[in-house]
């Protein structure tokens, strides 16, 4: 037991957080640079250097991962797994499967256009859609690489609960009829399955790390230069006051202050452990990410192309309910993630 633990810690250290990479960077900006880490300037730069290079190594690998596993479902096979599954299953279904596709909130919502057009239950649908901005393989890791295995675990746990009793609440509410009539006319062709050989879906894999880094490498620069300035420049008095745990409204105020804003978990996690680091509740930032990652209000004006205004509200309202019920609960029980 005492092997195990030891492997876990190297591959958490030296894998995930790469600390080999911190000494470097260290080095580099106090002997190269001629500044020390502990100051401002210098522990800014060393921040955004290494949580930038961090970030960008892990979501090249897991990208990759992940899309050579997405490479064996594809939306026409997904179309039919989840067609032959109803009630609370398919809300399970489709929030795992959300997991598996490593998208921003605005790019699954041509997959949710496609699933609705396919006559899938409105549900599941919507678990999809905020399973799979919210929660995948990939920010499991790399949640793991910033605040370690339990938040990480806890954090992916939550978001799956948090989509498939959203999903389900909708089911029950019978809202189809305020999906805009459009999306139900679009014709429905069931597109052949086409195998793909070894060497096609490392291409369709290397692919995707382009796709996916040409979408997020400005939102993870400004994340970090965020996270940098939060880390280094702003007092601890002024975050305690504003967003600590003896504000009883800062859970509301992360969620309301990260809705407007729109990046994905990748560009919100440098932000995030500033402010963990800095004090801030466990459940104070989560509700930050959760709020930025799934209610970005890029995805809200396209989902309202989509959805009559009545769903739309419903949809925001149950998401956004959702995440402050979970930032409350982490910051009530964090001693379990010490």
């Amino acid at each position: 037991m005492h092997l195990i633990s030891q492997i876990f810690t190297w591959i958490n250290n030296e894998i995930l957080r790469m600390t080999w990479l911190s000494d470097l960077i260290r080095w580099l900006v106090e002997k190269i640079f001629g500044l020390s880490i502990k100051e401002r300037l210098g522990g800014s730069i060393h921040f955004f250097i290494y949580d930038t290079i961090k970030i960008f190594i892990l979501l090249s690998v897991l990208i990759f991962l992940i899309s050579y596993i997405q490479s064996y479902f594809p939306p026409e096979r997904t179309k039919k797994i989840l067609g032959n599954i109803k009630g609370i299953k398919g809300n399970i279904l489709g929030a795992l499967l959300g997991t598996i596709t490593p998208f921003c909130s605005c790019s699954s919502i041509p997959i949710f256009i496609g699933f609705n057009a396919a006559g899938l239950p409105l549900g599941i649908t919507f678990s999809f859609l905020i399973s799979s901005p919210l929660v995948d393989l990939a920010s499991l890791l790399i949640l793991m690489s910033f605040f370690g295995a339990k938040i990480a675990i806890a954090y992916v746990v939550v978001g799956l609960i948090l989509a498939v009793v959203g999903g389900s609440i909708i089911d029950k509410l019978g809202l189809e009829k305020y999906v805009e009539g459009y999306v139900k006319e679009i014709k429905n062709v069931d597109a052949e399955i086409i195998d793909m050989s070894k060497q096609e879906r490392i291409s369709y894999s290397r692919q995707q790390v382009k796709d996916v880094f040409h979408k997020v490498w400005l939102y993870v620069l400004i994340g970090v230069g965020i996270g940098a300035a939060i880390h280094n420049w702003i007092p601890q008095s002024i975050i305690e006051t504003v967003v600590g745990n003896n504000n009883p409204f800062a859970v509301l105020l992360a969620t309301a202050v990260g809705i407007p804003m729109y990046a994905d978990i990748f560009g919100t996690l440098p932000i995030a452990e500033a402010l963990f680091q800095k004090g801030v509740g466990i459940g104070t930032v989560l509700s930050f990410m959760m709020a930025v990652t799934a209610l970005s209000l890029p995805s809200i004006i396209m989902l309202s192309k989509v959805v009559k205004p009545k769903l739309l509200v419903i949809f925001v309202t149950i998401v956004a309910i959702g995440i402050v019920i979970i930032g409350y609960l982490f910051n009530a029980f964090s001693f379990i993630f010490v």
